[in-house]
């Protein structure tokens, strides 16, 4: 958020600011997304919902399950959500108490763990790096002192891009369920992937909570609207959480991302994954002709994960100088891992292809200064 401020003060006075530094699509919503809203709007009274969202959209989130994972889920335990952030807030008060631990792995994303601190859990960290492609495992988990009372997953990750082997997010399932630890599984980014498969926690087992959204496959950050799969036991819990919490999500975004989970918005959405997969393509290629090149190719997603510590052991302050000197805006590492992030930083590719070029023109003149 400082690099967001930095990066509109710099568009205000330069004008140039190309950002690398965001987290989220460049394209709007699908158009029959837009569509629907326009119409809910003018023609419907758009109050409370349900506490668990309405029905068609429960329905359509559980038939998308079906179709993308062969996983049968009753709409009954779609609870929909103020983006998947107030998802993961609803886990976490669902299926913890103050004190206790969560092991997530670092590099993560910050906002979780953020979050488990101002609940009063204890977050522990699972050092990770590119030789175990950013993702934790079962033996990580194994060899903890102490059983943590929830795992957190993050599958295709940020800040990485990296995606979880099947193979291994079961045997984390299995882990988890052995230990009575809960699993909450952060899925925000299925639907962008390049030739790896993601693959949901709940076709191993359904003891975990899934974190899901139409943030960024559906190109509706604004919208703030994502889901939970909720485990028998904890769906009545979820559901009193947020009829206190929030009441609903919000209408008009419920009504309208019916409408993200049809084949038209679907053939709109599988073009921007094309074009990320495009972008990811010249990131490979560019990348290490600027001497960045040790960082795990991502998987799905649209983030780098990028050693720089050949170039400086302070990230922030190095992202400050970028920005100044280019006007290219990118994130320090060290909100992704407050023991290792200065010497990384993340790259996000879900802009347009020739705003990347461009950016990438800028970091080559400025590393041969």
């Amino acid at each position: 958020m400082e690099v967001a401020k930095a990066a509109a003060a710099r568009q205000r006075t330069h004008g140039d600011v190309i950002g690398l530094f965001v987290g989220q699509p460049a394209t709007p919503a699908p158009a029959a997304v837009r569509e629907q809203a326009a119409r809910a709007v003018t023609d419907e009274v758009l109050g409370y919902t349900v506490t668990n969202g309405i029905p068609a959209l429960r329905e359509a989130i559980a038939a998308e399950y079906q179709r993308r994972y062969q996983v049968s889920v009753d709409p009954g335990q779609v609870m929909i959500t103020t983006g998947s952030s107030a998802g993961f807030v609803l886990a976490a008060l669902a299926s913890l108490d103050v004190g206790d631990r969560v092991a997530m792995a670092s590099p993560g994303y910050p906002a979780y763990r953020n979050t488990l601190r101002a609940l009063g859990a204890e977050v522990v960290s699972l050092p990770t790096g590119a030789a175990s492609r950013f993702q934790p495992s079962a033996e990580m988990l194994h060899h903890l002192p102490d059983v943590p009372q929830a795992v957190v997953v993050a599958s295709p990750s940020n800040p990485t891009g990296t995606i979880i082997d099947p193979a291994e997010l079961a045997a984390i399932s299995a882990w988890c369920d052995e230990a009575g630890s809960r699993l909450i599984s952060d899925e925000i980014y299925h639907g962008i992937s390049f030739g790896r498969e993601c693959v949901s926690a709940w076709q191993f087992g359904r003891n975990s909570l899934v974190v899901g959204s139409v943030s960024k496959y559906h190109s509706m950050t604004g919208w703030r609207l994502g889901w939970l799969l909720v485990p028998d036991d904890l769906v009545d819990a979820v559901e009193r959480l947020q009829a206190n919490l929030a009441i609903c999500a919000p209408a008009v975004s419920q009504v309208a991302a019916v409408a993200a989970f049809t084949e038209p918005a679907r053939a709109e959405l599988e073009g921007h994954v094309a074009r990320y997969a495009r972008n990811r393509e010249v990131l490979l290629r560019r990348l290490p002709e600027l001497g960045i090149d040790s960082f795990a190719p991502p998987d799905g997603a649209f983030y780098a994960y990028c050693d720089v510590s050949h170039l400086t052991d302070d990230s922030l302050l190095w992202c400050e100088d970028v920005l100044a000197a280019t006007g290219v805006a990118l994130a320090p590492g060290i909100d992704f891992d407050e023991d290792e992030g200065r010497r990384m930083i993340r790259l996000s590719f879900c802009g347009q292809t020739d705003e990347l070029n461009e950016a990438l023109d800028r970091l080559q003149a400025y590393l041969r200064r």
